[in-house]
């Protein structure tokens, strides 16, 4: 969690979800930083300047460099034109293309109003919101949610400005805190995907699996360590961890400079067979069993 006066250019990706206003400082911060090569990716009304929910809105503390003729976000390097509120609610976003991948191309439900925007050049349209036959309101009804799709496309639902910035018009980040789709949490992850291509990290387990890295310099080693424990609402106070799942044969990635001397299993000492191709070193952990680390070492 960042504030608006933090080191920045020690990120290679900042996300600013739904909700982060962006004032005169802050946009200069941030253009600089993308200026620097950083990657950002924002929704809903994250990225407006400060105050501004809407083209009409009467309190723009515009930064010296923004581009009025572009209303409503902070920095023109976002490469969107804010219409304004989306006109339909609840619409549907089309997905294609790599945004896609590990989705089926259908039409998937958005809950919450998003915002109508329209792409500059140079930005491309990475998904589609359709709109539904009419709004649900006490003057149109149709089923318990929500109309149905008419099938028709309304406005862009991703956009993305083909270099570092990376836009999804809807507040997806409250949808999942609220009901957690998981065609959501699909997007944003190949979205993340798009802009950082090379991670530091992969892996092939479920996303009940946390992985960290600790960068141990001083012993030129990185530690890695993996947990799966899966917490339960057993109770109606808080959750708890009765059973420990094993998992097996997780296979890793890491980006790794250094020459490396040894990757093995701590606390067993069980040395692991790796591969080496473009950067990255490819193992195999064959168990874990809650927790487990793996100690790389330089040479």
């Amino acid at each position: 969690m960042l504030d608006s006066q933090s080191d920045l250019d020690r990120y290679t990706l900042l996300i600013l979800p739904d909700e982060i206003p962006v004032n005169g400082g802050l946009a200069s911060r941030l253009k600089d930083y993308l200026a620097r090569g950083g990657k950002l990716l924002a929704s809903y009304r994250a990225g407006l300047l400060s105050g501004q929910d809407h083209p009409g809105s009467s309190e723009r503390p515009l930064p010296s460099h923004a581009d009025k003729s572009k209303d409503g976000f902070a920095l023109p390097e976002f490469g969107i034109h804010l219409v304004g509120e989306a006109p339909f609610s609840p619409d549907f976003l089309l997905t294609k293309g790599p945004i896609s991948k590990g989705l089926p191309e259908t039409e998937h439900v958005l809950y919450l109003k998003g915002m109508q925007v329209e792409p500059l050049s140079g930005s491309t349209v990475l998904a589609e919101t359709l709109i539904p036959y009419f709004n649900r309101t006490y003057q149109h009804f149709c089923s318990h949610l929500h109309t149905p799709s008419a099938g028709k496309i309304g406005y862009p639902g991703i956009i993305y400005n083909g270099k570092n910035v990376l836009y999804f018009a809807h507040p997806v980040f409250t949808q999942y805190n609220e009901n957690a789709p998981r065609w959501v949490k699909t997007l944003l992850l190949n979205a993340i995907n798009l802009l950082l291509p090379d991670p530091l990290l992969r892996h092939d387990g479920p996303s009940t699996v946390i992985a960290t890295i600790n960068e141990q310099s001083a012993h030129d080693r990185q530690v890695i360590h993996l947990l799966h424990y899966i917490p339960e609402r057993r109770g109606q106070a808080f959750d708890v961890i009765e059973d420990i799942i094993p998992l097996y044969n997780l296979k890793l990635s890491v980006r790794v400079e250094q020459s490396v001397n040894n990757i093995a299993l701590v606390p067993q000492g069980q040395t692991l067979e790796y591969t080496r191709s473009r950067g990255r070193l490819n193992f195999t952990v064959p168990q874990i069993v809650g927790h487990q680390m793996i100690e790389i070492s330089f040479t």
